[in-house]
């Protein structure tokens, strides 16, 4: 059984991706937990509802529309945490940096809390809640960011693994997930999920042209792959999961090569006349082919005598950017192949004397024309450089978020837009969160398709026309966010909201052993991140912490706050900023310094290991680039302070990012030792280097959130180079049949392209079925939409045997292409009865009375196991066994050997020349081998092989040599 249902996505303007398939016995698994520019949290209700359910969830890529509210999900959603989360380690990595990089720039993004939950929990206070409106939930903070990306596992491309089952998880049964490389971002994973008969293959946002950074899909085997069939693994599943974005997009004639020379050209264009532009991009994946484009453009520009862009400077504003970029040099073999060549290249060059020859180029990712900028600071200290400065020689600037409704790319917006010289250039389509309040980038990109304002078309220096559309001072509100502190009314329906939450989450609390697990997750909130698993607790456990956790579980149960003479001595390690503690007078664990035991778990392999004590020093999460101070006083939480140490000192200070010594380890990310009083290397400091960001007071404790509009003059011109790095149309149609999906299920597109797709794909098919093309048949194809639940099983029967020893011995094993195949030939009897059927086989001399009774004894053995399998004990496995004599005799079924595989005429291409032989292709599907046998394979798969000459004298004849390598390329089974 196989059922699918799409949370967010299908059939939508929105770009959020989540989906929930069902598999046999109860299992569910959740893939992707996208999320838009709105933050919604209604949203994710539908979703909140099945996390108790869940037994697995799996990501495929890192930007916003598949893992924006993964974060937000461990931090409101109870249990979710204990839920097993698998991805590949770019996602994982570059996931961190992006949601850090959210919920440091808007405070949107911790999202509010619903009416409809206020006015549950207020409802003796009803005008009280109808007053009280956009408050704000508890954001995460950078630690508790990384903690929730240091519980998801990493996995590697084309390494079958069978993960573990969330604690409330009926049991997987042998499921198996593998990821392969989708060729979108990093790290991106097209996930192959077999469940018994099924064989599902989930692909969404997947690229199958190889970019510069970016390696193609693995459907045809990956970069250098070149087949022309998709590879075992992803072939006839049995359903296939496909979004449809970009279905009726026609692919851009030249290609990548095309698509770098059109973004150069425009780039060009603008900075030649002194203008800036704007290039708004995500701040973990896509950034990263964007960054490696215009880094080696300008460094090619640079060598030139007559260059343009050498004289413009790039910029690259990103709160996190100089740890995506450090992450980035270390996932290196995640990349294309030419990337991991250059790099090889490069630190060749630097082995040779004093590295002298290359050490001006630089890796893949170490900057020497682009300038990171990680301070609002720094992006008001440019704007005042590119606004007033008239001889300005152009810049370019790549800012995050393609939305723009957050992140550096929406202040850049607003000091660039009213000088017409100015270029914004949109390199996808932004999706549409919510009908009455589009993203800035999608009123752009609206304002690029209607071209009210008219075209300015200028010819490029290969002839190519560049097209910029005027906006003529439209008139572009623009959001900004901010927190307010709840006072009055406001705190107390927040309160009441808040006691309730307490209440539920007690309620949800199981007896026994979860009961006891939350509470030992108060006394070491660490080790129970770290661990999945609910399990008895201690009976020797320390009476402190045993006090300690009833206390915190009585307080939620009655909805109180602790006050610090309840915590008693335990307030050095529970409070931050507390360091002494009068324990005069005191007796038993009040005069001591308290201690917290961490407790030992095990399980049946032992004790459990934690998975960051073992991390790499470019897996860790850079407490020095992170968030310094916090970790200083983690470290120094529940340690005694020196007399001449004055409490707090230092902790207003701000830590800046991406400010790296240089020679560091890594240029202009910070070094690994976190030191942020240098600057990038390459560069000479300046005045963007001395502008600190401006301390404000923000609010703490329970706030709401406050919304400003005000519009601004757009005057800047507005251009689109498609750089999305997704499928098109051409790509969709020649591979979908190639697939041979049973079950076509799609999804993550408009509706308008899926159901465009749809009906190609139904046609290309049923055109393959009916033209009775090898392996082709006719697939069902779902167009569902949001929380429709589409029953896509395989339609195959099928049984479970257990085979007999006899039989297993005379099995003869074929290998093909690393399957086992062989034909059987048996008989099947009930398992009670198998024993005297074999009995039956080795005594055939015996009279037919004998024979009837040994029948009529199985017969009734038979009907003792119906009877005790409907009493409740699990069903007994029918045997399949040898054929007896007497039957063999009388039915002569004897298996007739077959070939088995599917020749390929390269691989006899090769065989062929391995043997001394010389084999060439001539024409279209016709290899000819020593000029005298030509071997051809039909449409449906046959070999044909004539021979045209006559044999060398002194050696065996090549027609005999060229039969004899097919023969071997394929499996001869025999029946048993």
């Amino acid at each position: 059984m196989f059922t699918f249902c799409s949370l967010q996505g299908a059939q939508s303007e929105s770009l959020a991706s989540q989906s929930l398939l069902e598999l046999d016995g109860g299992v569910k698994v959740l893939v992707d937990l996208g999320w838009d520019e709105s933050f919604d949290v209604a949203k994710l209700e539908e979703l909140e509802k099945q996390v108790p359910t869940l037994s697995l969830i799996l990501l495929t890529h890192a930007t916003a529309s598949h893992l924006a509210a993964y974060a937000h999900c461990c931090k409101n959603i109870p249990l979710f945490t204990r839920i097993p989360v698998y991805a590949t380690r770019p996602v994982i990595d570059l996931g961190r940096t992006f949601t850090q990089d959210l919920y440091s720039s808007t405070p949107a993004a911790a999202t509010t809390i619903p009416q409809a939950s206020l006015s549950e929990s207020a409802y003796a206070y009803a005008q009280t809640a109808t007053a009280a409106q956009n408050l704000l939930l508890q954001s995460p903070t950078a630690d508790e960011i990384a903690r929730y990306f240091s519980l998801i596992q990493p996995l590697k491309y084309s390494q079958p693994h069978q993960p573990l089952p969330s604690p409330f998880s009926p049991p997987l049964n042998g499921l198996t997930i593998t990821a392969y490389n989708s060729g979108h971002t990093l790290g991106g994973t097209i996930w192959h999920i077999q469940h018994g008969l099924e064989s599902i293959v989930y692909a969404v946002d997947w690229n199958q042209a190889r970019e510069n950074v970016f390696a193609g899909a693995a459907w045809l085997g990956g970069a250098g792959g070149g087949g022309a069939q998709v590879i075992e693994q992803l072939r006839k599943p049995t359903a296939l999961i496909c979004s449809s974005r970009g279905a009726e997009r026609n692919a851009q004639a030249g290609g990548r090569a095309k698509r770098d020379e059109q973004l150069l050209e425009t780039i060009k264009a603008t900075v030649a006349k002194g203008g800036t532009v704007l290039i708004p991009v995500d701040s973990s994946a896509r950034v990263l082919e964007m960054a490696y484009l215009l880094e080696h453009a300008w460094r090619t520009d640079s060598a030139s005598a007559d260059g343009v862009l050498k004289a413009a400077k790039l910029y690259l504003a990103g709160r996190n950017m100089a740890s995506t970029m450090r992450y980035a040099r270390s996932m290196l073999e995640w990349m294309d192949d030419s990337i991991v060549q250059e790099f090889e290249a490069f630190a060749e060059g630097q082995k040779k004397t004093n590295g002298a020859a290359d050490k001006k180029v630089g890796g893949p990712f170490d900057f020497r024309f682009m300038r990171l900028l990680d301070r609002k600071a720094q992006i008001a200290k440019l704007l005042t450089t590119v606004v007033h400065n008239v001889e300005s020689q152009g810049s370019v600037i790549l800012a995050s978020d393609t939305s723009m409704d957050w992140g550096f790319s929406k202040d850049l917006l607003k000091g660039l837009a009213s000088d017409a010289n100015n270029v914004v250039i949109l390199t996808d389509r932004p999706g549409l969160a919510r009908e009455n309040g589009p993203s800035i980038a999608r009123t752009l990109w609206s304002l690029w398709k209607e071209r009210k304002d008219g075209v300015i078309t200028e010819q490029s220096a290969s002839g190519d026309a560049i097209e910029y559309v005027n906006t003529s001072g439209y008139g572009l509100e623009i959001r900004d966010a901010k927190r307010e502190a709840l006072e009055g009314e406001e705190l107390t329906a927040y309160q009441q909201w808040l006691a309730t939450q307490r209440q539920l989450q007690a309620t949800q609390q199981t007896v026994g052993a979860d009961g006891m697990e939350a509470s030992a997750d108060v006394v070491d909130d660490v080790l129970s991140e770290s661990s999945s698993d609910s399990e008895d607790e201690d009976g020797q456990q320390q009476g402190k912490a045993l006090n300690v956790s009833a206390a915190l579980n009585q307080a939620g149960r009655k909805n109180v706050v602790l006050k610090d003479e309840d915590l008693g001595i335990s307030i050095l390690i529970k409070k931050k900023g507390v360091y002494d503690f009068d324990s005069r007078g005191k007796r038993g664990r009040e005069r001591s310094f308290p201690v917290t035991v961490r407790r030992k778990r095990n399980d049946d392999f032992g004790e459990l290991i934690r998975p960051e004590d073992y991390l790499r020093a470019e897996e860790k999460e850079e407490d020095a680039l992170d968030g310094p101070n916090t970790a200083a006083d983690d470290e120094n939480l529940g340690k005694k302070r020196k007399w001449d140490d004055v409490q707090g000192a230092g902790s207003n200070k701000k830590p800046q990012l991406g400010r790296g010594v240089a020679g560091g380890a890594f240029a202009g990310d910070g070094g690994e030792d976190g030191n942020t009083t240098g600057m990038q290397e390459g560069f000479e400091p300046d005045e963007l280097d001395a502008a600190e960001d401006v301390e404000h007071d923000e609010p703490e404790g329970p706030c709401k959130l406050i919304h400003t509009t005000d519009t601004v003059a757009v005057n800047m011109r507005i251009a689109y180079v498609d750089f999305g790095g997704l499928h098109d149309r051409r790509s969709l149609n020649m591979l979908i049949p190639l697939i041979q999906p049973r079950k076509l299920i799609l999804i993550a597109g408009t509706r308008e392209e899926t159901l465009a797709l749809a009906q190609d794909c139904r046609a290309i098919l049923s055109a393959d079925a009916a033209s009775g093309e090898k392996g082709a048949s006719s697939a069902d194809v779902y167009t569902p939409e949001v929380g429709t639940i589409v029953d896509a099983s395989v339609d195959t029967s099928a049984w479970v045997v257990k085979l007999a020893d006899s039989l297993v011995k005379k099995l003869k094993w074929q290998n093909v292409r690393g399957l086992g195949i062989v034909t059987v030939s048996g008989q099947l009897f009930a398992a009670a009865a198998a024993a005297a059927a074999g009995d039956a086989s080795k005594e055939e001399d015996e009279d037919a009375a004998n024979k009837r009774q040994k029948t009529s004894d199985s017969l009734a053995l038979t009907t003792t196991t119906n009877a005790l399998a409907a009493t409740g004990t699990p069903p007994i496995m029918p045997t399949l066994d040898l054929v007896t004599a007497s039957l063999a005799a009388v039915a002569r079924t004897v298996a007739q050997p077959l070939h088995v595989g599917d020749l390929r005429l390269a691989d006899l291409r090769r065989a062929m020349q391995g043997s001394g032989h010389a084999a060439e292709f001539r024409g279209e599907g016709m290899l000819v081998v020593d000029g005298a046998v030509v071997v051809r394979k039909t449409a449906e798969g046959q070999i044909e092989v004539e021979s045209v000459g006559l044999p060398v004298a002194g050696r065996r004849s090549t027609l005999h040599e060229v039969k004899r390598a097919i023969y071997d390329n394929l499996a001869v089974v025999a029946g048993a």
